[in-house]
């Protein structure tokens, strides 16, 4: 049987899944299930209403702790920044609730990207998914190992030097 899922019922399915295997993989730093949630049902009710929800309208998302989002701590993976709730919303989060995405939290990263194995987090290592006693390679090893893992629909990183390409190929 193939049916649709609301955004909420999406969102809840990806909280679940992130409380079941997070703990083993490390890719989270920060979950905000209540401001998902909340992202959601509103997603919900202008689909109900039948108004434009946005070309990612209802998608669970997660970012790189690199990028900046209002309310929400931001760390760039380095204990000194441990408690920064930014004041503002950095471009690519505001884009992409601009586009509908519903922001589920922020993923785990080499300490401000200076790294390319998942090791090298001020709150420890990012596990491969598909074999946990190995990284998953890149300063993105969080958004890499969260996608492969069934932990959010997409995530963000970046790639300077491989951050992205390593965990592909990984």
């Amino acid at each position: 049987d193939r049916r649709e899922l609301g955004a909420r019922e999406a969102t809840l399915a990806y909280l679940e899944r992130i409380e079941a295997l997070d703990g083993r993989l490390g890719c989270y730093l920060a979950i905000d299930a209540e401001r998902a949630l909340k992202a959601a049902d509103a997603v919900d009710a202008r689909r109900a209403r039948g108004q434009p929800v946005g070309p990612l309208g209802g998608a669970p998302m997660a970012l790189k702790d690199i990028f900046v989002t209002e309310g929400l701590e931001t760390t760039g993976g380095s204990k000194i920044l441990r408690g920064w709730i930014p004041p503002y919303q950095g471009t690519p989060a505001r884009r992409l609730a601009e586009a509908g995405a519903i922001l589920l939290g922020k993923l785990n990263m080499d300490e401000f990207a200076m790294g390319s194995s998942g090791e090298n987090s001020a709150f420890g290592p990012t596990r491969n998914p598909w074999d946990p006693s190995r990284g998953p390679g890149g300063s993105s090893s969080g958004s890499a190992a969260a996608v492969s893992a069934g932990l959010c629909a997409a995530a963000l990183g970046t790639d300077t030097g491989g951050s992205i390409r390593q965990p592909a190929a990984f």
